[in-house]
Protein backbone atom coordinates (compact mmCIF):
# COMPACT_ATOMS: atom_id res chain seq x y z
CA UNK A 1 0.00 0.00 0.00
CA UNK A 2 1.22 3.08 -0.77
CA UNK A 3 0.62 6.15 1.26
CA UNK A 4 1.83 9.68 1.38
CA UNK A 5 1.33 13.57 2.61
CA UNK A 6 1.40 14.64 -0.37
CA UNK A 7 -1.72 15.08 -2.86
CA UNK A 8 -0.88 13.13 -5.61
CA UNK A 9 1.80 9.71 -6.43
CA UNK A 10 4.49 11.04 -8.21
CA UNK A 11 4.37 8.90 -11.58
CA UNK A 12 0.56 7.64 -10.78
CA UNK A 13 -2.99 8.82 -11.98
CA UNK A 14 -5.63 8.98 -9.54
CA UNK A 15 -8.39 6.98 -11.38
CA UNK A 16 -10.87 7.25 -7.99
CA UNK A 17 -11.03 8.30 -4.56
CA UNK A 18 -13.12 5.79 -1.91
CA UNK A 19 -13.22 7.91 0.61
CA UNK A 20 -11.52 9.11 4.01
CA UNK A 21 -9.97 6.11 6.11
CA UNK A 22 -8.22 6.36 9.06
CA UNK A 23 -6.58 4.83 12.10
CA UNK A 24 -5.74 5.85 15.84
CA UNK A 25 -4.26 4.30 18.85
CA UNK A 26 -4.49 5.57 22.58
CA UNK A 27 -1.41 5.13 24.13
CA UNK A 28 -0.89 5.08 28.45
CA UNK A 29 2.48 5.64 29.83
CA UNK A 30 4.00 3.15 31.88
CA UNK A 31 5.85 3.95 35.45
CA UNK A 32 8.91 2.84 34.18
CA UNK A 33 9.18 5.74 31.49
CA UNK A 34 7.51 7.94 34.27
CA UNK A 35 10.23 7.47 36.80
CA UNK A 36 13.30 8.14 33.88
CA UNK A 37 11.03 11.28 32.64
CA UNK A 38 11.42 12.57 35.90
CA UNK A 39 14.86 11.94 36.46
CA UNK A 40 15.74 13.47 32.91
CA UNK A 41 13.62 16.44 33.22
CA UNK A 42 16.26 17.04 35.96
CA UNK A 43 19.18 17.35 33.73
CA UNK A 44 16.93 17.81 30.24
CA UNK A 45 17.53 16.20 27.13
CA UNK A 46 15.25 13.52 25.10
CA UNK A 47 13.19 11.43 26.80
CA UNK A 48 13.89 8.11 24.76
CA UNK A 49 10.97 6.25 26.11
CA UNK A 50 8.44 8.56 25.25
CA UNK A 51 9.82 9.13 21.89
CA UNK A 52 9.83 5.37 21.30
CA UNK A 53 6.43 5.24 22.67
CA UNK A 54 5.09 7.59 20.18
CA UNK A 55 6.72 5.89 17.54
CA UNK A 56 5.59 2.90 18.17
CA UNK A 57 2.06 4.06 17.84
CA UNK A 58 2.26 6.06 15.01
CA UNK A 59 3.70 3.13 13.35
CA UNK A 60 0.37 0.76 14.98
CA UNK A 61 -1.96 4.32 14.12
CA UNK A 62 -0.79 3.64 10.18
CA UNK A 63 -1.05 0.32 9.69
CA UNK A 64 -4.41 0.48 10.83
CA UNK A 65 -4.96 3.57 8.53
CA UNK A 66 -3.88 1.06 5.42
CA UNK A 67 -6.13 -2.18 6.79
CA UNK A 68 -8.93 0.61 6.46
CA UNK A 69 -7.68 1.48 2.69
CA UNK A 70 -7.65 -2.13 1.91
CA UNK A 71 -11.24 -2.66 3.57
CA UNK A 72 -12.21 -0.36 0.72
CA UNK A 73 -9.86 -1.67 -1.86
CA UNK A 74 -8.19 0.90 -2.41
CA UNK A 75 -4.43 0.99 -3.81
CA UNK A 76 -3.22 3.90 -2.14
CA UNK A 77 -3.70 6.80 0.28
CA UNK A 78 -3.18 10.46 0.02
CA UNK A 79 -2.90 13.77 1.86
CA UNK A 80 -2.20 12.06 4.96
CA UNK A 81 -2.35 13.98 8.45
CA UNK A 82 -1.14 13.15 11.91
CA UNK A 83 -3.05 14.83 14.97
CA UNK A 84 -2.72 14.02 18.47
CA UNK A 85 -5.09 14.83 21.31
CA UNK A 86 -4.97 13.92 25.06
CA UNK A 87 -7.04 11.65 26.36
CA UNK A 88 -6.79 11.91 30.29
CA UNK A 89 -4.02 12.23 32.60
CA UNK A 90 -0.93 9.85 31.32
CA UNK A 91 -2.75 8.98 27.62
CA UNK A 92 -2.99 10.54 24.40
CA UNK A 93 -4.44 9.45 20.94
CA UNK A 94 -2.30 9.35 17.63
CA UNK A 95 -4.66 10.00 14.93
CA UNK A 96 -3.99 9.33 11.08
CA UNK A 97 -5.94 10.15 8.54
CA UNK A 98 -6.41 10.78 4.46
CA UNK A 99 -8.17 10.08 1.03
CA UNK A 100 -7.99 6.42 -0.01
CA UNK A 101 -7.87 6.46 -3.70
CA UNK A 102 -7.53 4.01 -6.79
CA UNK A 103 -4.84 4.59 -9.30
CA UNK A 104 -4.31 3.79 -13.23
Amino acid sequence: MIYSTTETIHGREIRESVGVVTGNVVQAKHIGRDIMAGLKSIVGGEIRGYTEMLNEARDIAIGRLVENAKQKNADAVVGIRFTTSSIMDGSSEILVFGTAVKLR
